[in-house]
């Protein structure tokens, strides 16, 4: 008996059954072919399980240890313990049957005690991945390099004080674009663990933004010498673990992007949790990353209101998510990118079934909060509101002024000529939310 089949026992991979369906042997509202806004629902939401948290996360927090006692976390063989998490990991690809996943490089093989040993091993687990992937439906979404675990990480890695440290961090990532591109990847992220600071005191900002910059560049120089087609993604977070990210929301790493001129390359991969810390909505986040230019894929999970911290729950709030969506589907939807599950199980949610169970129950809740998008975007339920109210925005003399065809004394001496006396008109929020929820 294989390793996967005496994880998950039994299991059957999941299918859609209806609104009446069983759980968790089938989804209610995942109905991977249903055809909506033009596209099959599988290709508008691109679902992906992340490496960490399902199979690398051991159910530790501040004040208590390991509760998941997975068998592949205990063992002297790390490359062997690797492969056994790789087989479990395909296997719970297969039973969700999800088109992506994704993976930090030290979760998909062990971290060596040089940089040669870990790239070494990284190049071993992805061929394992190579193996399985050639008689597997799921493909990569995006790779990305742990640059904030280890100890030589404390003072950052692109933004550390020791130039060494930030060769190294270059290598790792190196390496994993590499493997990314490798394994098909159609993004690759950088995600700022630690760059940041915890005081001023010891820290020189300019210095550390400058360094930082430089090494988005370099990566971005060394995707297009490879020939990687995708963007490379930012996530933005604004705290924890360092006191300030300098990636702290969507309009601080657009600033960031258009001062050391990446904007074309790089793109952000956003997060509910991350929004919420950085004291906005998961929606406005999407909607401004879209407004800029800058949106690139979601982390699917969610925080929790009473905790102010990073809790990364499963992604169960029907509205909420409709209302994401909507932004996400208003604004095209996804290119490359797609809804990573960056979510962990419950640490007291011990049983192997709960990562099955966790999984479908939020592709299960993105489907249906992606079902009530597209509708109030087919019926213009807040678009056509939207379009109303800036309606004045379309006529000639309003596209004037826009455009750069008139000057501030022209615009006042018309104002002042035709005695204008504009009156405001109501917002109708009221209406609007009692708009959302006849959809949700």
């Amino acid at each position: 008996m294989t390793a996967q089949v005496s994880f998950f026992g039994d299991l059957e991979p999941l299918t859609f059954g209806g609104s009446d369906a069983p759980t968790p042997s089938s989804f209610r509202w995942y109905d991977k072919d249903r055809i909506v806004a033009g596209k099959r629902l599988e290709d508008h939401l691109r679902f992906a399980v992340c490496y960490w948290h399902s199979f690398c996360w051991p159910g530790g927090d501040p004040f208590g240890g390991e509760t998941f006692l997975r068998p592949w976390h205990h063992g002297s063989d790390a490359l062997g313990l690797a492969k056994q998490k790789a087989d479990v990991a395909f296997e719970l690809f297969r039973l969700l049957d999800v088109p992506y996943f994704t993976f930090h490089d030290v979760d998909a093989a062990p971290e060596g005690a040089t940089l040669r040993e870990s790239i070494y091993n990284l190049d071993v687990i992805a061929g394992v991945f190579e193996e399985k992937m050639a008689s597997a439906k799921v493909r990569l979404l995006w790779g990305t390099a742990n640059l904030f675990s280890n100890r030589r990480y404390m003072a950052g890695a692109a933004t550390n004080p020791d130039p060494d440290v930030f060769a190294y961090a270059a290598g790792q990532v190196r390496a994993a674009l590499e493997t990314t591109h490798r394994l098909g990847g159609q993004n690759y992220v950088l995600w700022g663990g630690r760059e940041g600071y915890e005081t001023l005191l010891n820290t020189d900002m300019k210095r550390e933004l400058d360094q930082l910059g430089r090494f988005v560049s370099m990566v971005v120089e060394h995707k297009h010498k490879i020939g990687f087609q995708g963007p490379i993604l930012i996530e933005p977070k604004p705290k924890e673990p360092t006191k300030h990210q300098y990636d702290f929301d969507v309009a601080t790493c657009y600033g960031f992007l258009e001062r050391y001129g990446l904007t074309k390359d790089v793109k952000l991969n956003l997060e509910q949790n991350h929004a919420i810390l950085a004291g906005h909505s998961f929606q406005h986040e999407i909607a401004l990353a879209q407004a800029l230019g800058v949106f690139g894929s979601l982390d699917i999970n969610r925080g929790d209101d009473l905790l102010g911290w990073d809790t990364d729950q499963f992604a169960m709030n029907v509205p909420e998510m409709a209302l994401c969506f909507h932004e996400l589907l208003n604004g095209g939807g996804f290119t490359t990118g797609g809804l990573n599950f960056d979510a962990k199980i419950r640490r007291q949610s011990i049983a192997p079934d709960d990562l099955v169970i966790a999984h479908a129950g939020s592709m299960d809740a993105c489907a249906r909060a992606f079902i009530a998008a597209a509708d109030m975007l087919e019926a213009r339920a807040l678009t056509g509101f939207v379009a109303d109210r800036y309606a004045g925005w379309e006529q000639p003399e309003a596209q004037a002024m826009l455009s750069g065809q008139r000057s501030l004394a022209e615009v006042a001496d018309r104002a002042l000529s035709q005695d204008l006396n504009p009156q405001p008109r109501s917002g109708r929020q009221e209406y609007l939310e009692a708009l959302v929820n006849r959809f949700v």
